[in-house]
């Protein structure tokens, strides 16, 4: 039906709902009937690691208009990623769903790792078209929606108008599509992460719906590997105290200062056309830092791993009129819940398959300071060229129980681990031998979720050469 609706779309000219159990015309009279929503502009950064914005209190790298956006809006010092990296993230990110429901594991196309001794479960390809997407959602209510960055959720880079699981199938109206540079570039032409690029269609989105409401999704590259950016700029990062500490690195920091910059940018243009009070700012990262090209710390390892340094990550989240400035939460939350939230947001009516996440609008609206307890989940069944192993996770409260598949399974290693990661971020305490009766009830609700959200599973690896 999705496809079909496309298509039929591409081939007249028009811009069709995408919906499957949402009534248009129902939704469409309501909006009718309705003040308009909220504009909602989410900024997304790519490997951006928790200590690389100023407003967690680290000043080396330079943020302020991130900072500004934490400093005028709610704060969520324990906000994590879906996923320790990025295809997964952006999937439930799109669709509220866990990636281990969607079958979305791992970066696409991934990686099968077959010299490993557990095989790696065959995860979908692509985000499928039948899952519906936050613009789809929104296109009822009479928003536009534009992309403009990074993807990751297709057949591969190479985008192309009109291709099949490119982002114009999923929903959005307007699209601009950026890719990673290539290793090895010399010498360095100039913007290439596509920051400014990024900034600019951005801006001019935003200028032409003016009247709204429109939903501007940003995905930058920055700061992703391979580490770019303009001489001059590193080099101001190079003279500056501490560029030889573990926790800092000058090309991140002029990367951080160009996209922090096209992110002011964008405030501002809310500013000049009068846009920022009815208009909803997110920033966020898709997952943790790469560990070897900068310490996570206080937190522990990073990117590709489920310790907190791989999934916990900068969010925060300006509503004017809304959010009381500078308030910070701890409340843990996760990616899915920023699905749920942006349908409260703009009105639309709940569905059932919202349940991988909890929309945080009480939170924002002060109404309340905690959420329904709950247990935050995560499930990687893949081995990862940058270290991370196949692992599970579940955080309840304070205390975080990783399930080692290897050690589980083969005893290579520990089967699980226990941290309390408000008292020890840094996951220096393994809790787990002197708390077993919570390590089992923690490990067993872990093993129950996989089971409800039909999480793939990985197998042993038969004996042969390939198992050696």
């Amino acid at each position: 039906m999705k496809t079909l609706a496309y298509h039929l779309g591409t081939t007249l000219g028009v811009a069709l709902p995408l919906l499957a159990g949402v009534s248009v015309v129902g939704a469409a009279a309501a909006a009718a009937n309705n003040p308009q929503p909220p504009n909602i502009v989410l900024i997304l950064a790519d490997d951006m690691g928790w200590n690389q914005v100023g407003y967690h209190g680290y000043r080396w790298y330079q943020t302020p208009n991130i900072d500004r956006i934490a400093r005028e809006g709610l704060q969520f010092r324990h906000a994590y990623s879906a996923a320790p990296i990025c295809s997964p993230t952006r999937a439930a990110l799109m669709t509220g769903k866990a990636p281990a429901r969607l079958h979305l594991t791992d970066y696409i196309p991934g990686n099968p790792h077959t010299d490993k001794p557990l095989v790696t479960p065959q995860m979908v390809a692509c985000l499928p078209l039948e899952e519906t997407t936050i613009p789809e959602l929104l296109r009822p209510l009479g928003y536009t929606s534009g992309h403009f960055g990074k993807w990751h959720l297709g057949i591969d880079y190479d985008y192309k108008p009109g291709r099949l699981f490119d982002p114009a199938s999923q929903g959005f109206d307007v699209v601009f599509t950026a890719r990673k540079p290539e290793e090895g570039l010399d010498p360095v032409p100039p913007d290439t992460h596509g920051a400014i690029e990024i900034t600019e269609r951005a801006v001019a989105f935003i200028e032409e719906h003016r009247a709204g409401p429109f939903f501007c999704y940003v995905p930058h590259n920055v700061v992703h590997r391979p580490l770019y950016e303009e001489e001059s700029l590193i080099e101001k990062y190079r003279r500056k105290p501490g560029a030889d500490l573990p926790i800092h690195n000058p090309i991140m920091g002029a990367m951080i200062e160009r996209m922090d910059t096209g992110i002011g940018k964008i405030l501002d243009t809310l500013d000049r056309l009068g846009l920022r009070d009815n208009t909803v700012v997110i920033f966020y990262s898709d997952n943790g830092g790469l560990e070897a090209l900068q310490s996570q710390a206080p937190l522990r390892a990073g990117k590709s791993t489920l310790y907190e340094g791989g999934i916990r990550v900068p969010l925060a989240i300006r509503w004017p009129g809304v959010v009381r400035p500078g308030e910070s939460t701890d409340e843990p939350v996760i990616t899915n819940d920023l699905f749920c939230t942006i349908m409260e947001i703009a009105g639309v009516p709940y569905r059932k398959d919202y349940a991988d996440g909890t929309s945080l609008v009480p939170l924002l609206r002060g109404t309340v300071s905690k959420l329904e307890s709950r247990a935050l989940h995560w499930h990687y069944p893949h081995y990862h060229h940058f270290g991370g192993r196949p692992s599970s996770a579940i955080r309840r409260g304070p205390l975080k129980l990783i399930e080692w598949h290897e050690g589980a399974r083969l005893g290579l290693g520990p089967a699980i681990e226990l941290f309390d990661v408000v008292a020890d971020p840094g996951e220096t305490k393994d809790l787990a031998p002197s708390q077993p009766e919570k390590a089992r009830a923690l490990q067993a609700e872990l093993r129950a979720w996989r089971e409800e959200v039909r999480a793939q599973e990985m197998a042993l690896r038969p004996a042969g050469p390939a198992a050696n």
